[in-house]
């Protein structure tokens, strides 16, 4: 038998020969399995190590140890970003890929594992993950998650800081990031800007190089790019889209193919300040009791076809993203803000639901159509429900009783526009709330959960600074268009149902056990029993708030509540809607601003033989569903869900900067605040009415030592007594307000400032003093709890 001929020369390998040899071999590839290959023995040992050393440092491999791979490959079990979410579909590259050559980094596909052991929360943009990868074929990669990294890239963005020795640093936007990062490259950025910045090597201590300057960090247009860059919101309209965007824009509207409903006063009930408009509303007495009604909701599907550029974008967005100086649309402003925007006195294509409310609230009959509408008025909230209340005074005055949510001021009287009252306006509008009454019967019967949520809104002047910060007043009007808007949803979840078509449902599942164990625990700290062993419905909690009458305990009761509920989303698979107490729910009201709405338009084409002419090429024929949606609506359900958390979590952000902005010139101020959240290393507190939530050191409530009991989340004192938990009121002075990271720090006043004793949960003083040594005047001492010990037991 031939003797195997040498795969590789005996000696010290050339660095060529390395590579070829880490490129081509099957498994792992490690100092050894070098040695191994070119026969290497004692001093080469040496002199290999020292090669394969100086070829990390020029970038041709990487530094690890204990397995190289080139840098050009990818290695079997990596540290991989998320780059993109393409149609649900995470991909991502190398969180260390910096070839010396510019080579681009490969591009994986992530494969998400959605049940069973091993699955790992939804992947966003920026998301780190540690991955098995795979090469299928000969451009293609796969990766495997294998567990989810904590993020390093929410310290990318800063503000550059210059030391004494003109070192430069970049200080973190974000408030859970608490350390500077030292900058490698400025870039040509200057102290004091905020810039993105990118690893300038893989490791940390390489610091970071800048890579684009985005101005004064102060300025409040500042604030939303910071969330938008962050949390990678797409807000650049690739040209495609733009293009096709302005070709759907064009497209004819004919009645020869959809109902003609032009002729009824249908009214589009909006933010003053909106700029999209969705939906639209009609009501009218059927003789019998009840109405029927009509919601008209843009016919979105009919502009943004599957498979088009456009839909790509809409669906990689997932909704529109709302700032207080800002849209990030979902849909191109052509679409969003104008021809899709049900506005008045223009024709505009509708998605319509028909509906018949019986007199006792109930929805008897639905059925849906495509149509042309004309609304009749774009009215803002306040505006609407000030006429409303306007007539209903005149009639009581008139022996009818009033029907008024709240007295006519003389700022809502000055306000209105003397024409909104013709035309029939204001009995379209009697007609809507007389409907809505029928509504809200219902609602109340089905007693669905009911938490008093304040919402802030930040008001801006013409030159974009802050000119207030408030709580949203809460309407009747709001309250009207909701329910409506929650029959047409739930019409639309129930005609789907009806024929067997997909359905993306929006689904609030009950609370888990977990949750609802610490929620009963944290209620025995009141005196309340939460017997486990019942069904759990929302009316339960609703009786729970509408039995405590002391307003520091309810709001207490209403954050544990919260606390305890699951967070809603989307998906295919019906589980109910736990916090409207309904049964079957889908989003059909907003597709200008939410795919998920969009989704449900195009399977109501499909489902009700609703496709219109096919428009001419390039526009895609069909606005129905895609095959591939068709066949599974969990992958495009999923990532919708995430898109949609992201947004939630930067419009929230970008509050906080806002709200911390507006309060940085109020600083050494005494607010009202309530205690939201308490920890062992302290107690967080929001200003009353305003919002803004702020932390309260532990280190700052004086001598004593505080324990934390985390059952009846409250911080005691050890030798007082003295009690802080969660739905407390006080006054604090506020400390620090810093608009970068919208952080606020809150401190005792002088003299403490409770104004709302605990009342039965204030324990007396402890008898006796603890024994033991004294405690140290600050605090514990030593090294923060929450520094690990890095050096070597002894």
């Amino acid at each position: 038998m031939p003797k195997r001929p040498m795969l590789h020369p005996h000696g010290l390998p050339s660095k060529d020969q390395v590579l070829q040899f880490i490129q081509t071999a099957d498994g792992i590839v490690g100092k050894r399995e070098i040695a191994k290959a070119f026969g290497l023995k004692g001093q080469e040992k040496i002199k290999l190590k020292a090669l394969l050393k100086d070829m990390a440092e020029e970038g041709l491999i990487d530094g690890k140890k204990t397995a190289y791979h080139r840098m050009g490959g990818v290695p079997k079990v990596t540290v991989l970003r998320i780059m993109e979410i393409d149609d649900g579909e995470p991909y991502a590259i190398p969180d260390a890929w910096t070839p010396e050559d510019a080579v681009p980094p490969p591009r994986l596909r992530v494969i998400e594992k959605r049940k069973g052991p091993g699955k790992i929360a939804a992947l966003k943009v920026g998301d780190r993950i540690l991955a098995r990868t795979e090469e299928v074929g000969k451009n293609g990669w796969l990766a495997h998650p294998m567990k989810k990294l904590p993020a390093r890239t929410e310290g990318l963005m800063g503000v550059v800081e210059i030391d004494r020795t003109g070192k430069g640093w970049l200080a973190p936007v974000d408030k859970r990031v608490r350390q500077s990062t030292p900058i490698a490259d400025l870039g040509g950025a200057e102290e004091g800007q905020l810039v993105l910045a990118e690893p300038a090597g893989r490791s940390p201590r390489a610091g970071v190089k800048v890579v684009e300057v985005l101005g004064d960090p102060l300025l409040p247009k500042s604030f939303s790019l910071i969330a938008i860059a962050k949390h990678g919101i797409p807000h650049v309209f690739p040209e495609g889209a733009l293009e096709e965007g302005a070709l759907a824009a064009k497209l004819p509207l004919s009645p020869d193919h959809r109902e003609d409903l032009r002729g009824l006063p249908i009214v589009a009930i909006d933010p003053a300040d909106a700029r999209d408009h969705d939906d639209a509303i009609w009501a009218e007495p059927d003789g019998e009791g009840g109405f029927r009604a009509i919601v008209a909701i843009a016919d979105v599907s009919f502009y943004v076809r599957p498979g088009g550029a456009l839909d790509r974008e809409a669906r990689k967005r997932g909704n529109s993203v709302y700032f207080p100086d800002r849209v990030v649309p979902m849909l191109p402003e052509v679409l969003s803000a104008d021809v899709c925007s049900l506005k008045q006195g223009v024709d505009r294509a509708a998605m319509v639901c028909h509906l018949r409310i019986s007199p006792e609230g109930k929805v008897t009959k639905f059925r849906f159509t495509r149509a042309l509408v004309r609304i009749a008025a774009n009215i803002a909230y306040e505006d609407a429900q000030a006429m409303v209340d306007l007539r209903s005074s005149r009639a009581a005055s008139s022996e009818v009783e009033t029907r008024s949510s709240r007295d006519v001021s003389t700022a809502d009287l000055d306000r209105l526009d003397p024409a909104l009252d013709t035309n029939g306006l204001g009995d379209a509008l009697d007609n809507l709330w007389a409907a809505w009454r029928l509504l809200a019967a219902d609602r109340a019967a089905r007693d669905p959960l009911e938490l008093e949520l304040p919402e802030r809104r930040v008001v801006l002047d013409e030159q974009g600074r802050i000119a207030s910060v408030a709580v949203r007043e809460r309407l009747d009007a709001h309250r009207v268009v909701e329910d409506f808007m929650i029959a047409a949803n739930v019409a639309a979840a129930k005609a789907l149902e009806s024929k067997t078509a997909p359905v993306v449902y929006r689904i609030h599942e009950p609370p888990g056990r977990e949750k609802l164990v610490a929620l009963r625990d944290y209620l025995k700290t009141f005196g309340h029993s939460l017997a486990l062993g019942q069904v759990i419905t929302p009316g339960l909690f609703n009786r729970f708030l509408k039995d405590v009458t002391d307003e520091a305990e309810k709001a207490q009761v209403m954050e544990a509540v919260l606390r305890s509920q699951t967070q809603a989303y989307y998906g295919p698979a019906n589980a109910g809607h736990f916090g409207l107490a309904l049964a079957s729910y889908a989003h059909f009201t907003s597709p200008i601003r939410r795919y998920a709405d969009l989704l449900v338009h195009r399977a109501l084409v499909d489902a009700f033989k609703l496709e219109q002419p096919a428009p001419k090429p390039p526009i895609p024929e069909s606005s129905g569903l895609s095959e591939r949606d068709r066949a599974d609506l969990g992958r495009v359900s999923e990532a919708i869900s995430a898109a949609e958390r992201r947004a939630m979590e930067a419009e929230r952000e970008t509050i906080d900067r806002y709200v911390a902005a507006w309060l940085a010139g109020r600083v050494g101020e005494v607010f009202d605040t309530r205690i939201t959240g308490v920890q062992s290393f302290g107690f967080f507190a929001t200003i009353e009415q305003l919002g803004g939530d702020g932390l309260v050191p532990v280190s700052t409530l004086g001598d004593e030592h505080f324990r934390f009991d985390e059952a009846a989340r409250m911080l005691v004192g050890a030798d007082s007594g003295t009690r802080y938990a969660v739905g407390d009121r006080l006054k604090l002075r506020l400390g620090e307000a810093n608009p970068l990271t919208g952080a606020l720090k809150f401190e005792l006043p002088d003299s403490e400032g409770r104004i709302e004793p605990r009342g039965q949960r204030v324990a007396a003083k402890p008898r006796g003093k603890p024994a033991g040594k004294p405690r140290p005047p600050m605090g514990k001492r030593g090294r923060p709890a929450n520094i690990r010990h890095q050096g070597k037991r002894r």
